[in-house]
């Protein structure tokens, strides 16, 4: 249940949340692998309803294999398919990657483009995957809001949703744009290594106190 709190009082709360988890987790990082702003766009797609360890297990071979834009858009689907077959839902994964990377060759020259209202005009780009790019390869603020930042925002008490678009507003209000970048970093490290959804280690986190949905033994 979400805490009956001022914006302030939130804002402290977060804040200081933050701090803990930045000493906790210094190398916290985004867990998807690239190295420019294509394979992040790409890797991010294929990261719907699958894991960032899956997704690191494909996109060497992708990558390697898919170069530009050009490279995807021209590449015969049924051939895409099979490349990203063990991601899950890869006929329309294959399909967005085409339809997205077409669109970057013939608007962008190519290029991922820097700002969220043209990345969300492409085929299977949302507002999750545009933050993650912004964010990650342009150290643009943005929040991206995964099924740990859903699960993890809801459990601290700051939303009482699981609609992304919704808490990614609400988190907006009571952060400073500095630090939303952070943010996700932070807490979604904190949700694989820590707040785990199935198993949490409440005695072994260091925001319990912080946490009203802290499950710790007295």
């Amino acid at each position: 249940m979400a805490r009956r709190e001022s914006k302030a009082t939130k804002t402290n709360r977060l804040n200081e949340i933050l701090d803990r988890l930045a000493a906790a987790y210094p190398d916290a990082r985004v867990g998807l692998d690239f190295t420019n702003p294509l394979e992040l766009l790409i890797a991010t797609i294929l990261s719907a309803q699958c894991t960032d360890e899956r997704v690191n297990m494909v996109t060497p071979a992708l990558f390697a294999k898919y170069k530009t834009a050009t490279d995807y858009a021209l590449a015969p689907v049924e051939q895409l398919e099979e490349d990203i077959r063990s991601t899950g839902f890869y006929k329309n994964k294959a399909r967005h990657i085409r339809e997205c990377c077409l669109q970057l060759q013939d608007r962008f020259g190519g290029q991922v483009p820097k700002t969220l209202e043209e990345l969300v005009t492409l085929p299977g780009v949302g507002r999750k995957t545009a933050n993650c790019v912004l964010s990650n390869c342009f150290e643009i603020p943005g929040l991206t809001v995964d099924t740990h930042v859903t699960r993890i925002s809801n459990l601290l008490g700051f939303v009482s949703t699981k609609d992304a678009v919704k808490i990614e507003f609400a988190l907006m209000e009571i952060l400073d744009s500095s630090r939303w970048n952070e943010f996700d970093r932070l807490i979604i490290n904190h949700g694989r290594r820590a707040c785990i959804a199935l198993r949490p280690r409440c005695s072994d986190c260091v925001i319990s106190d912080l946490c009203p949905s802290a499950q710790v033994s007295p």
